[in-house]
Parts: structure tokens; C-alpha cells; sequence
């Protein structure tokens, strides 16, 4: 499927948890090709544009062998699911052994199944690709050995946790620069030109199979990254980045796959400039979850051009999952800001329904948690309010208030001009995000406003609100907003 939309909505799925969910349900294993399109709707809500089915490559023996043998990881998966038994621990999908569909997922079949099932829906297939590092048998360890990095004795007896001897070679354990080194994979060498030769081959098979690509770690692989990374074992960096030669070979022969890059250490812009279609913001979730409305609205004065190819969440597979985060209200009204900013957005299975318990990746099975119905009934309705709002121009607007009354700070506000007042095409966001009412004035930079009568419908919750053209056009919009109170409004001419 071609023709991805500027702002695609993206739902994000743990293939392994999923599918041995409904296998538990119907009594005998799934694969991809058994899912039925019951299943195949609750994973594809109105108003997603996309599916990422997180994790379908063959996961490695040798890697699930180092994590068994590891107290920490154990430690980690008794946590998230107190009853864990062996057969509950499959192995990391980041430590892939090859890019072929493991086979209890039904192989490269099922995931042809899968993307036809999804594709009668309207939505597009998204998978994974980790750059950075494979697992320990690999085919190309043995058949590639220039691919990695390497060292020498000397290196393995002074870091014995950062290396291996594998076939009478000593190689890296992958890693980034600020943590430890990942006991369950080999380091990929960024500056071999074999390499970038062989993950120009690895996109273009992805491509064949899917509509998207999330690049893990993206950013490790970039010249400056991987040159301090590894300084003094991998020789002078080439001229051209990574990315850009890679993706130039991809380009060619996909020119309509969506790339994402997994971005953190603000190097979103880079890695926009080098060649992806959308990066993470991870600099919005921290802001949103961790400190308060005026650093929100300072970071949305961004260029539109940067903010426009950024991927919104709230919660992925790597962070915690929100519902543990921050209680439902400030939840929700965070979500609403989501679903209309610029750029894509994400969203987690598991999300809607309010779940607390973020499974370790190495687990097929997640613990039983009470499931909140009216939470996600609430985000679907979201979802489909949203579906066509985002259109057209967006702009953030300003917000006013009283010498005497400043909790017009606490208001976030912004617009899509779609076309005119008597197209519906005009939307206005406005959030409350504190725990505290309060009152401002939002200035409507609307053309043609003036002159008119003008009826506010909130798409939330169906309340309609007429309003003078020109008091809008001049005082602006007055809203008092209850703590993490939203509108979302649709703007016609009356």
C-alpha cells in the first residue's frame, strides 16, 4: 500500500504478547495468518493509518540463553509478571538472529497474510530494523566477520563484559555510549562500507514486506555518534554519513516507504536532514509528563518544517506505560494534545485500556490487569473525532489574560485552518494542562472570521457554543477550563 497520509497515526503492537493472547483465547496456537478480522479490528481503531507489529524477526537461541543466565533481566521479568515461567521468555526482538519471520509467528507467510488482512482495512504495515547491532549467531558473524567491530585479546581482558570470542575472533558487544554494554548482541561496524552495503540489502528485503520501517537507535549510527563511540578501534569516519548512503541506495527501489527513526540526545534534526520521514520526540513526552504547560508551549513554537516530522506518544514499548505515570486526567487531556499537533502520531497497545504493567520485550506474556472499558472508548472516540482535523495550517496560538488572573498560562491552544468557515474545515485545540481551573482569552488567528456568526461544536462531547465573529476576531475566544479540562472545536460560520 502506497500513499501514506502527511500525519499518519501509528498503533504499535507486541506481536508476541498479542498473538499469545489469542491463541490462549481460541485454545491452540495462532499465527499472523490465523488472526481473524475481529482481532484484526482492535488493533486497527478509526482513524489509524498504520499497524507496527513490533517484533516479528527470529529472535535468537544464544541470546535467550544470556538473558536466562542473567539475575537482572530475571529480576525484571518477575516484576512485570509475578507467575513468569520459562516458557513465558522468548528472547529479545532486538537481538534478531535474521530478518526472516520467526516461525511462531507463522513465518514470512503469515506476515504476507497480515499485510493483506491490513491492507483490506485501509492500513499500512510498519516493522522494525536494528541497525546497530544482531545476535551472537548471526549468519554474518561467521560468513561477514568485516561487518563488526573488533579487538584483540588485550580488549577482552581489561572488559570482559564488552567483549566476545566467537570462532577465534574477538568482537564488540553492542552498546551506546552512556550505558553498559548489551550481553545478547555483536556491534555492527558504521564505517565498514561492507556494512552499509549489507543494511542497504537488509532495507530493501524489509521494504518488500511492509509500508514502513522503524530504525532502532537510529542515531548510534551516525558518523559523530559512532566515531566517539568507538574512537581508536574503527579508523577515520567516512566522508558521507551513514544514513544518507543507505537510504540513497533504498530510496531507488522503495521510493514509498515511511522511515522512522528511533531518536533520542536531540538529534531529531539531524537525523531529519539526514533522510527520515518522521523521528521520535522524545523532548515533547518528557515535557508533557514530567514538567509543565509553558515548557510544552515552548517547545511547540518549534519550525513547523522540524515539528511536522516528529512522532508524537505518550507511551511506547520501551517507557512506561502512562496510566503509570500520571493519573487519568492530566492522561487525557495529554492525549488530546497529541491527537492534533503536527507530525505523526503513536499510540500503544494497551493504552487505551488504562494497563500499568509495561512487559519486558524478552516475555510473550503479560500480567491479567483490569481492564478500563470507558478509557478506551473514550480514546477511540478520540482517534475518530480527530481523523480529519488535522488539515490544512496549523498554528499555535497565544493566550490572554488579567493582570489580576495569570492562569491563562496554564492554557495550551492551537489551530488547523483547513479552508474556510463553510467547509468545517477549521479547528481549534484548547488545554488546560494543570490541575487548576482556569480562564483566558485564545487569540483566533482566523481569516474571515470577523463579520460572521461562528458555531463552536466540541467534538468530545457534542456541546455547541455560537459565538460573535468579531468578538472572536478582536477579545478572542474566552474559555474557563476546569484542571485538564480540553475542547476540541470544530468552527463553522452560522
Amino acid at each position: 500500500m502506497t500513499g501514506w497520509p502527511h500525519r499518519p497515526v501509528i498503533y504499535e503492537v507486541n506481536t508476541a504478547v498479542w498473538l499469545n493472547e489469542l491463541s490462549t483465547r481460541a485454545g491452540h496456537r495462532l499465527t499472523l495468518a490465523d488472526v481473524s478480522a475481529e482481532d484484526w479490528a482492535t488493533v486497527t481503531p478509526a482513524g489509524a493509518d498504520a499497524v507496527w507489529l513490533m517484533g516479528v524477526w527470529q529472535r535468537s537461541p544464544a541470546g535467550l540463553a544470556v538473558a536466562n543466565a542473567n539475575s537482572d533481566l530475571q529480576q525484571s521479568f518477575r516484576d512485570a509478571l509475578p507467575d513468569l515461567s520459562p516458557s513465558d521468555i522468548i528472547g529479545s526482538p532486538y537481538c534478531v538472529r535474521g530478518y526472516q519471520v520467526d516461525a511462531l509467528f507463522g513465518g514470512d507467510a503469515g506476515l504476507a497474510a497480515a499485510r493483506a488482512a491490513l491492507a483490506d482495512r485501509g492500513v499500512r504495515l510498519v516493522l522494525d530494523y536494528v541497525p546497530n547491532h544482531v545476535a551472537p549467531d548471526h549468519a554474518w558473524v561467521l560468513t561477514e566477520p568485516e561487518l563488526f567491530v573488533h579487538g584483540d585479546a588485550d580488549d577482552l581482558a581489561k572488559e570482559p563484559a564488552g567483549w566476545a570470542e566467537i570462532a577465534g575472533r574477538v568482537l564488540a558487544h553492542g552498546r551506546d555510549p552512556y550505558f553498559p554494554p548489551w550481553p545478547d548482541v555483536l556491534q555492527l561496524n558504521a564505517f565498514s562500507p561492507a556494512l552499509r552495503a549489507a543494511t542497504a540489502r537488509t532495507l530493501g528485503s524489509i521494504a518488500d514486506r511492509c509500508d514502513g520501517i522503524r530504525c532502532d537507535m537510529a542515531m548510534l549510527m551516525t558518523n559523530a555518534v559512532f566515531g566517539n563511540t568507538w574512537r581508536g578501534l574503527i579508523g577515520p569516519a567516512p566522508e558521507q554519513e551513514f544514513w544518507p548512503q543507505v537510504l540513497g541506495s533504498l530510496r531507488a527501489g522503495h521510493p514509498d516507504t515511511v522511515l522512522i527513526a528511533e531518536a533520542y540526545w536531540d538529534m531529531e534534526w539531524t537525523l531529519q536532514q539526514q533522510g527520515f520521514d518522521f523521528c521520535y520526540d522524545k523532548r515533547l513526552y518528557d515535557r508533557m509528563l514530567g514538567e509543565g504547560p509553558e515548557s510544552v508551549h515552548g517547545h511547540l513554537q518549534a519550525d513547523l518544517d522540524y515539528q511536522a516530522k516528529l512522532v508524537r506518544f505518550l507511551e511506547n514499548h520501551d517507557e512506561p506505560r502512562v496510566a503509570s505515570k500520571v493519573a487519568q486526567p492530566q492522561e487525557r487531556a495529554a492525549a488530546v494534545a497529541i491527537a492534533t499537533l503536527p507530525g505523526a502520531t503513536l499510540w500503544h497497545e494497551g493504552q487505551f485500556e488504562g494497563r500499568q504493567v509495561r512487559p519486558p520485550v524478552f516475555l510473550n506474556r503479560r500480567p491479567d490487569e483490569p481492564l478500563d472499558i470507558e478509557l478506551a472508548d473514550w480514546y477511540r472516540q478520540l482517534l475518530a473525532a480527530v481523523d480529519g482535523v488535522r488539515d490544512g495550517d496549523w498554528r499555535l496560538l497565544a493566550v490572554d489574560g488579567w493582570p489580576d488572573n495569570q492562569s491563562c498560562r496554564q492554557l495550551l491552544a492551537w489551530c488547523w485552518d483547513g479552508s474556510d468557515l463553510e467547509s468545517s474545515g477549521r479547528h481549534v485545540t484548547v488545554v488546560n494542562y494543570a490541575d487548576q481551573p482556569a480562564q483566558g482569552r485564545v487569540r483566533l488567528d482566523l481569516p474571515g472570521v470577523a463579520g460572521a456568526g461562528c458555531r463552536l461544536t466540541d467534538l468530545l462531547t457534542g456541546e455547541q457554543f455560537d459565538r460573535s465573529g468579531d468578538e472572536l476576531a478582536g477579545d478572542g475566544l474566552y474559555v474557563e477550563l476546569a484542571g485538564w479540562q480540553c475542547y476540541l472545536l470544530r468552527v463553522e460560520s452560522t
